[in-house]
């Protein structure tokens, strides 16, 4: 690894870890950072789930009250979200490298397009009905599976799924959030690294970054619209979708 190769992830796990502490969306650059850099796609998407996982962590233990009042539906929805999770993980493995390349580009639009719709998906506050219905383990289930075969846009595909099936205020269910995700998350490094799929010099590049990133973002939150900071993940996603339909 060259010393700009490794000065490109350092910057792209920083800058991962201060647009996931703003906006979210962080994935985009870490994965494409990788990709640029000749990490197979699958190998840089698996690695990615490595050096976002301290942000989850962090996340929940923000939000551990809120975590621990829901303690029953969130071990209920830890459950769903391990098996999941573990189903997308062992699909990605199952795929060669030049099919999953070909995925990417419509991956990456559909979590764009989620991503930019964010705003509009956050939850009405509502009387509290429990997250853990038919309908709410159905929809973490599909959600949990996406998590563990492509990361990027989890997190807001969660928070819609979760506000469907629950009420309350969006802090609930962000806590419940960050909680499922660090289930997620864990379950697909555990296969991904079982499978090999993880490149460690890669990610111990990052992850520094990534931690320097997540404390820089909260110093930025408070000077930084973040308006600007949607539109600049926005446009990460959409060059990067380009980019692979391109390569092909």
């Amino acid at each position: 690894m060259t010393i700009t190769t490794a000065l490109l992830l350092f910057l792209a796990g920083l800058f991962s870890g201060m647009i996931n502490a703003i906006a979210g969306g962080g994935t985009f650059l870490t994965f494409g950072a990788m990709t640029l850099a000749g990490v197979p796609p699958i190998s840089a998407n698996a690695t990615s789930s490595i050096v976002q996982f301290p942000g989850y962590i962090t996340s929940a233990l923000a939000y551990w009250s809120e975590i621990r009042r829901e303690w029953k539906a969130v071990a209920v929805l830890s459950a769903i979200s391990l098996f999941g999770s573990l189903g997308g993980a062992l699909w990605l493995l199952s795929l060669s490298n030049p099919a999953f390349s070909s995925l990417v580009p419509w991956l990456l639009i559909a979590a764009t397009a989620l991503f930019a719709a964010g705003p509009y998906l956050k939850p009405r506050a509502s009387g509290e009905h429990p997250p853990n219905s038919l309908r709410g383990n159905a929809l973490q289930f599909v959600t949990s599976i996406y998590g563990g075969f492509f990361g990027a846009g989890m997190g807001v595909m969660m928070l819609a799924s979760l506000s469907l099936a629950t009420g309350g205020d969006y802090h609930r269910l962000n806590a419940i959030k960050n909680g499922l995700s660090i289930v997620i998350a864990a379950v697909a490094i555990l296969v991904f690294t079982a499978g090999g799929a993880i490149s460690w010099k890669h990610g111990l590049v990052m992850l520094p970054g990534a931690g320097l990133g997540g404390w820089m973002g909260v110093w930025f939150a408070r000077r930084v619209p973040q308006g600007v900071l949607r539109w600049l993940v926005i446009a990460i996603g959409l060059f990067l979708a380009g980019y692979y339909f391109v390569r092909g």
